[in-house]
């Protein structure tokens, strides 16, 4: 019975929905009212929360539903690497898909489902380890065109770094993104510039070098242009900048905290043209960091004039980003002065140790327990150099979070002055939008320059 099933789910039998039978129309009014996820604190726990998860199936009972799974993609908390990955399941005799998880308090991240019929379920797994991983690979690559935003989150649907639809989760603890909240309460429809009030150009980078075009967005926050001379603004380059330009648009945010203290700033966005050229570009690739040097910082000189000393230049990146500019800050530190690092790849290149991220070489198939960077640092491959260096990683990120620790150490040992945090989250933009914000207030503090 679906009321026996509702003593199941503590706090959402008697919030939102009062006795309503659940699956039915005034249930389900409750649930829209509240929102989803359903978040249920515990007194005796507060350092926890439980989140309830619930989708309405649109064909109603089973018997009239193709819908056969419906998998829930929480960034670091559910595991999409396997052949079975985690699905809400079925209220007996419902429309109601339900699954509930318990998370820290202040946690936050984003999510999205996939509704999967019966022809997309997984294949029967092959049986030779390395076909196996690359076949459930291109299987849930497969679904991701059906990601689909929560329908009941009330926050409405957000776009991913690819520009999938995803729902957002901040938890009442998880610290706060004050400058971030004109872009949360305004329609996804304001996208890329409605909400900025500085001056932003946008041109055109053709690469020599490269042999690639590309658009980047230059920005000066509102307020900010007179502060100090031009010629003595700090220069911010931003690693996958369409991210920052369109998905999760970063310009709202820098004029607040302009008009908060931050100094007046350059702020450069560089579009990566894609997975396959941001593979290749951003992972310690020399090319992509000289034609950044010779061909793009002359022009953004001309349309914006800055500071040319390393100290005042700042490299900030994500992921392949965050190891891509940490490799230019060690190489060319008498350029780039200054790096901010968020959920830094430095397992690069030995992609097996994303899967054993604390393997000695005996212990799991003779993987490498340094990633290249990490080595060639420790090897004293590297120019001799002291920069300043801004690290975090996800507490969700195991793999990446080992490989920051260790990096961290290693840099500290090389002399560097290094500052290094683990955040409450996964690999997640919402987490890395407001370490970017952190970040640039620790270099750019006025008593730095």
């Amino acid at each position: 019975m679906a009321s026996d099933y509702m003593d199941k789910l503590p706090g959402i039998s008697r919030h939102p929905t009062g006795s309503a039978e659940i699956g039915s129309q005034d249930w389900w009014s409750g649930i829209e009212e509240a929102g989803t996820p359903v978040c249920v604190e515990h007194p005796d726990a507060p350092e926890s929360v439980t989140l309830h998860f619930l989708w309405r199936d649109p064909h109603g009972l089973a018997a009239q539903s193709p819908i056969v799974a419906v998998y829930l993609d929480i960034n670091c908390v559910t595991d999409h690497h396997s052949f079975s990955p985690q699905s809400l399941n079925r209220v007996v005799n419902t429309d109601v898909w339900h699954w509930q998880c318990r998370l820290d308090a202040d946690w936050r991240g984003s999510y999205c489902y996939l509704a999967i019929t019966r022809d997309q379920l997984p294949p029967s797994p092959d049986a030779d380890p390395l076909r196996r991983q690359a076949q459930q690979r291109a299987w849930w690559r497969s679904l991701l065109p059906h990601k689909r935003a929560d329908p009941l989150n009330l926050a409405g649907p957000k776009l991913g770094s690819w520009r999938e639809q995803l729902s957002a989760i901040h938890l009442k603890a998880a610290p706060a993104q004050t400058a971030w909240q004109a872009l949360d309460n305004g329609p996804a429809s304001q996208g890329l510039a409605k909400l900025a009030q500085g001056k932003r150009q946008l041109f055109t980078w053709h690469s020599a070098i490269l042999g690639t075009e590309r658009p980047v967005w230059l920005y000066e926050p509102q307020g900010g242009i007179d502060a100090q001379a031009p010629q003595q603004r700090p220069l911010v380059l931003l690693l996958d900048g369409e991210v920052w330009a369109q998905s999760m648009p970063i310009f709202s945010a820098l004029d607040h905290e302009t008009r908060q203290g931050l100094p007046a700033a350059v702020y450069v966005l560089i579009d990566s043209l894609g997975p396959q050229n941001r593979a290749r570009e951003l992972p310690c690739h020399a090319p992509f960091w000289l034609a950044v040097q010779q061909e793009l910082m002359p022009q953004i000189h001309r349309l914006a004039p800055h500071s040319r000393l390393p100290q005042k230049t700042l490299l900030v990146g994500q992921s392949y980003g965050g190891l891509s500019a940490l490799f230019a800050g060690l190489h060319w530190p008498q350029r780039f002065g200054c790096v901010l690092s968020q959920s830094g790849s430095f397992w690069w290149p030995h992609a097996a140790a994303l899967s054993h991220p604390a393997a000695s070489p005996t212990a799991a198939g003779n993987i490498p327990r340094r990633g290249w960077l990490t080595e060639q640092l420790a090897e004293r491959r590297l120019p001799e150099s002291r920069i300043r260096i801004f690290m975090e990683a996800g507490s969700r990120e195991t793999a990446i979070r080992s490989a920051n620790q260790e990096l961290y150490h290693t840099l500290k040992q090389a002399g560097h002055e290094v500052t290094y945090r683990v955040y409450k989250g996964g690999h997640d933009k919402l987490c890395w939008r407001g370490g970017l914000l952190q970040g640039l207030r620790h270099f750019l503090a006025q008593d730095v320059f």
